[in-house]
């Protein structure tokens, strides 16, 4: 246990906070699964306290109605636009659950669709959740259907390769709108959506 605390102590002079309570969090969860196996004694992270991650105010951004415009107008193309939309207007994880929309999720008649979450499938219930198609959604989503060719099952069928890096390409967009990069790109679309629904339903229901 001492040996833990100093490995904290050592992460913090090199890491930030956060950092290292997922870190220490992370070490925790492995010896108490080494200590139910009976390899070890005793979990020597077991008494630490205080190694939950925070939420880092100085990082929360909001991304502005203007600023998503200008955006979306610095966009390279309808799919871009799209990705950019379903994180800022759908509240969809990107890339994950952008990458896994299928238009075979789209329930066009009744204005809705089903996004497949894989960050929490492993919560009974939570493998997916049906979000509407808000009415900054619905135009892009019906002309990247009319785009689409004969037969595709993904939404975003071009930048499926796993070695593109949506995040440099985002900041390349924002630059080219004029707009400063703003902390955590993605997650901050997904947050800022959260925060606007927020002001007009009950928290439970944004939250589903």
């Amino acid at each position: 246990p001492g040996d833990a605390d100093e490995l904290r102590h050592w992460l913090l002079t090199r890491l930030g906070e956060n950092t290292t309570r997922r870190h220490c969090g992370r070490a925790k969860q492995l010896f108490r699964a080494a200590l139910r196996k009976r390899l070890i004694a005793e979990n020597p992270f077991a008494d630490m306290k205080g190694i939950t991650v925070q939420a880092n105010k100085a990082r929360e951004f909001f991304i502005t109605r203007d600023m998503a415009e200008k955006v979306l107008t610095a966009c390279p193309g309808l799919e871009w636009r799209l990705i950019f939309a379903l994180a800022r207007f759908g509240g969809l994880r990107t890339p994950s659950e952008t990458l896994l929309l299928r238009w075979g999720d789209i329930d066009w008649e009744h204005g809705r669709m089903t996004v497949t979450s894989p960050k929490t499938e492993h919560h009974e219930g939570k493998e997916s959740r049906v979000v509407p198609l808000f009415p900054e959604l619905r135009p892009l989503l019906e002309a990247a259907f009319d785009q689409a060719e004969a037969g595709s099952e993904f939404v975003i069928a071009r930048r499926r390769n796993g070695n593109v890096n949506w995040r440099t390409q985002l900041e390349r967009i924002i630059a080219k709108a004029g707009l400063p990069p703003w902390p955590r790109l993605f997650q901050s679309l997904r947050s800022t959506r959260e925060t606007e629904l927020a002001e007009h339903s009950p928290a439970q229901v944004v939250c589903a």
